[in-house]
């Protein structure tokens, strides 16, 4: 099977949809299915806070840490988190005008979760 879930819920948000989109991965992983995890909107800023050492589920983050696709470069300097995913080593995704791309996993047979 094969899984894009797109996180747009900032942590200080409705931080249980973060925290769920991470172990929904981790499940789907732990099954040795396909999974790509992208930061897009508002997420982006859960996925800043969620690479600094003993942010708010790190520990969760790191079981998934190679399934990360990216986050969406547009969202993620509107949000002022670029240079912090960027150093991070994540990938700024601009697939579709500068944006992160839906369509692109769904022509490729993935299903599509948005939390």
């Amino acid at each position: 099977m094969k899984v894009a879930i797109f996180i747009y819920e900032p942590i200080d948000g409705d931080a249980s949809r973060v925290y769920r989109a991470l172990r929904t991965a981790h499940e789907f992983v732990s099954s040795g299915d396909e999974v790509a995890i992208v930061f897009d909107g508002s997420g982006t800023e859960a996925l800043a806070e969620i690479l600094r050492p003993g942010g708010k589920f790190n520990s969760q983050f790191l079981r998934v840490k190679e399934q990360i696709a990216g986050a969406c470069k547009v969202c993620s300097k509107s949000h002022q988190v670029a240079d912090q995913i960027a150093e991070a080593g994540i990938e700024l995704l601009d697939e579709f005008e500068g944006e992160a791309s839906v369509r692109k996993y769904l022509a490729s047979g993935y299903a599509i979760l948005n939390y």
